[in-house]
């Protein structure tokens, strides 16, 4: 009897099809359900743990854009010599590390050897959210590393630089005014795509630190069979991904200036 009751409450009773356009349509409200394990709206979870999943990837981006862009720019700038060479290998040691295993090591490290940060990560302030960015910057830092040298190699051949070179213009200026931005553009859909990544795909570092994000909540939804929860959190994730690559495709035609001239 009690199990009837609940089956009628959930609206469980119902054949399928209905559940799902019911479902659909609540969808278009904003309305994703009732999670089973927190009792709660599946769109107020949503948005207590959006902010600081995004904090963190922003944070991590930031990171990893610091690192990045100046080894790889110092990579192409020394071209197969033994900066370069060692750098490479360094990168390809970074991509190598996956992420678990790189924020345990980070945690033993900082957490229980020199107890200079916190074990659990509350998700407020900010020294919770370092050692969270720093594992996901890490494998990106060297994924990126690469990508940042081989677009200044292709901007380094380029007739404009060979141009500016024959005019006596400065090297730096060369690298930094007309090198350095070109080569960036092709990295924003690039980055559009590892926002879209990070937003979705922090579960397993956060589950790591304890950070209280939108990945966390997936592992919790996911080993109590919350249904709605996850249905939630995978139409959300699907969600921001496009938005967020279509606010990129946006930037990069505002920015370069090729498009422009083709327009």
């Amino acid at each position: 009897e009690v199990i009837q009751q609940t089956r009628e409450a959930m609206g469980l009773n119902r054949p399928v099809l209905v559940q799902y356009f019911d479902w659909l349509t609540g969808c278009l409200h904003g309305d994703f359900g009732t999670s089973y394990a927190y009792n709660n709206s599946v769109s107020t979870l949503l948005l207590n743990r959006l902010w600081p999943t995004l904090k963190l990837s922003i944070f991590s981006m930031i990171l990893m854009l610091l690192i990045a862009v100046p080894l790889g720019m110092i990579q192409a700038t020394h071209k197969n010599s033994l900066v370069d060479y060692g750098l490479r290998g360094l990168t390809f040691f970074g991509v190598s590390m996956p992420n678990f295993w790189v924020g345990l090591l980070l945690m033993l490290f900082f957490c229980v050897r020199l107890k200079l940060l916190p074990v659990v990560c509350s998700g407020g302030d900010f020294q919770s959210m370092i050692l969270p960015a720093v594992t996901l910057a890490f494998a990106m830092s060297a994924k990126y590393t690469r990508q940042v040298r081989t677009a200044i190699l292709e901007e380094l051949s380029q007739d404009y630089v060979v141009g500016a070179r024959a005019r006596g213009v400065k090297e730096w200026k060369i690298l930094w005014l007309n090198v350095f931005p070109n080569s960036l553009l092709p990295l924003l859909t690039m980055l559009g795509l590892s926002l879209g990544s990070l937003l979705g795909g922090t579960a397993v570092v956060e589950v790591i630190f304890t950070y209280p994000g939108l990945g966390n909540l997936a592992v919790s939804a996911i080993t109590a069979y919350d249904y709605p929860l996850i249905q939630g959190y995978v139409l959300w994730i699907s969600l921001i991904y496009m938005a967020v690559n279509l606010l990129v495709d946006i930037s990069y035609n505002l920015v370069n200036p090729r498009m422009k001239e083709k327009r």
